[in-house]
């Protein structure tokens, strides 16, 4: 593993934090500043997106010091150049299996070995699904489990959509699909909403949602895509249809523990135990932060303490164990975070044609027509988390290829012409084309080898 500029390697780690999300970035802030060099591994695709449910959010606006609200992805952004500026060292994988039986931990990230004194699991939790008998068949064609993601795709602009459930999330998502949506059909199960007063008095002062309560969606129906849902109240023995083309899951979420294989002790729900108040876990050096232990708080402010208690609970143990071994910190004051450059629009004046990326319809058409690289078309919307996730990975690709491949990004908002032109079903979405032929294409957030597989099978 390679140390970051300012600090020793250590053979063994400190401190190996697993999870992205404010949990995560917390405790290594902490941990970092406290010398123990910590090391996070982000995750990528298992159990959710690096930076954890706030990447899927439009505006935190419950989250101390915005006073005005933040983005959830660029929340997430501070958090982690926060972290980094103290000395975390990332690692961009998922955890495939942790061995607990014996000192030091072993952690396997994509087929390597982290070997280190004290963990702390801040996994978070992964969106549940109803199981309907046809959900299978129109996931991505119609059903999502983040509206915030795919809400702006061209199918579900100006038609009817629903959203299923009865909290915070679930009065957001209804809320944010009637920027696109013609109308928006809230199914609760309940009589009420568990939704935070303010959420609930946007949701019910708003026209173009309907609650539908005590109500529960059956099973959905259509064609190629989604085009109705069968709804069965409570008490009622009739089913009725009502006519969407998008159904959007806001029901709750599982902890993400199943690379622990049962060495921790849980709840029956899968949640991690802690002693009361604390971090410790059923083994010593072990501790959990956030969602994955939190089942009934869920917050991104409760989380961040979380991470904050179990940074200093590991720092206690591994110093009254005499574990710890500080790094020398080369530089008293790191440098200050760069601040995030933004990518215009390219227009004729700006436009180059050797650029490796550039944005909109403009440079699309002309590398699509006079480029012989292979081309990356990447379909993005401002509000997509795995969106802001997948960009860096795509741009660190193309700069390892020297120019030999170049990238445009489409925002679907911006360009919705284009995006439905190419069937854009939701983002992100990545095309690949050599010579105006499509080569290959992907949905979702994939693996950055993956991507220059593909592009190198081009030269």
């Amino acid at each position: 593993m390679d140390s970051r500029s300012g600090f020793r390697p250590l053979e063994v780690q400190n401190l190996v934090i697993v999870g992205s999300g404010p949990a995560g970035f917390t405790a290594a802030i902490y941990a970092a500043r406290a010398n123990l060099n910590p090391v996070l591994v982000t995750g990528f695709q298992v159990g959710g997106i690096p930076g954890g449910q706030l990447m899927t959010t439009t505006f935190v606006e419950n989250f101390p010091g915005f006073p005005d609200g933040v983005l959830g992805p660029e929340l997430m952004d501070l958090m982690k150049a926060q972290a980094i500026r103290w000395g975390t060292e990332l690692v961009e994988g998922d955890v495939e299996s942790i061995d607990l039986s014996k000192k030091p931990f072993l952690v396997k990230v994509d087929e390597k070995f982290i070997q280190t004194h004290s963990l702390i699991i801040a996994t978070g939790a992964s969106a549940n699904r109803l199981g309907l008998p046809n959900e299978k068949k129109y996931w991505t064609r119609g059903i999502s489990a983040c509206a915030i993601c795919d809400g702006a795709t061209p199918q579900f602009r100006k038609e009817a959509l629903a959203v299923v459930g009865g909290g915070d999330s679930a009065c957001e998502e209804a809320v944010y699909l009637t920027k696109y949506g013609s109308h928006v059909h809230l199914i609760v199960r309940s009589n009420r909403l568990r939704a935070s007063a303010a959420m609930t008095d946007r949701v019910l002062s708003n026209s173009s949602i309907t609650v539908h309560w005590e109500t529960e969606v059956i099973d959905v129906e259509g064609a190629d895509w989604l085009e109705s849902l069968q709804l069965r109240r409570k008490g009622s023995s009739n089913d009725e249809s009502i006519f969407v083309r998008g159904l959007f899951y806001a029901i709750g979420h599982k902890p993400n523990t199943e690379f622990l294989a049962d060495q921790l002790k849980t709840d029956s729900n899968g949640y991690l135990l802690t002693n009361p108040g604390r971090s410790e876990t059923s083994v010593q050096g072990v501790f959990a932060a956030g969602d994955v232990s939190d089942f009934e708080w869920r917050q991104g402010v409760t989380a961040a303490a979380s991470g904050c208690k179990a940074a200093l609970s590991a720092e206690r143990w591994l110093s009254k164990k005499n574990l710890s071994n500080l790094v020398l910190r080369e530089v008293l004051e790191p440098a200050q975070v760069p601040k995030t450059t933004v990518i215009s629009t390219t227009t004729k004046e700006n436009y180059k044609s050797d650029a490796i990326w550039q944005k909109g319809s403009y440079a699309l058409r002309k590398l699509y027509h006079d480029s012989k690289n292979p081309l990356l078309v990447v379909y993005t919307s401002s509000t997509c988390g795995p969106c802001h996730v997948l960009k860096p990975q795509i741009m660190r690709v193309l700069q390892e290829l020297e120019g030999k491949a170049q990238g445009v990004e489409i925002d679907i908002d911006s360009d919705l012409e284009i995006a439905e032109q190419a069937g854009v079903t939701g983002t992100p979405m990545v095309q690949l084309f050599k010579g105006k032929s499509l080569k290959a294409q992907w949905k979702g957030v994939k693996p950055r080898s993956e991507f220059k597989t593909a592009i190198i099978e081009q030269f």
